[in-house]
């Protein structure tokens, strides 16, 4: 019985575009932009299964990681001091 989804996690690629890859499958894929990489996920589902084992869906996941500064610390908060004892 074939899967009725498959799952793809996408990042954006330092050169630009977006990079994704399949969880528990063999399938990478890169586009330029949004749209094309769903257009590209699509082809590369269709090409990777039998019409009769293809997934019905694409699940696709966008990871993306930030670093996010707090700031607003005084000197009397123990983050701008981590030495101070309360």
């Amino acid at each position: 019985m074939a899967e009725t989804e498959i799952t793809f996690q996408a990042v954006e690629s330092p050169e630009g575009g977006y990079e994704a890859w399949a969880l528990g499958h063999n399938i990478v894929t890169e586009a330029d932009d949004w749209k094309q990489l769903q257009r590209h996920l699509r082809e590369a589902v269709q090409c990777h299964f039998p019409a009769a084992e293809r997934p019905r869906l694409i699940n696709l996941h966008f990871v993306r990681d930030e670093v996010i500064e707090v700031g607003g610390a005084d000197k009397e908060s123990p983050i701008a001091n981590p030495l101070t004892i309360w």
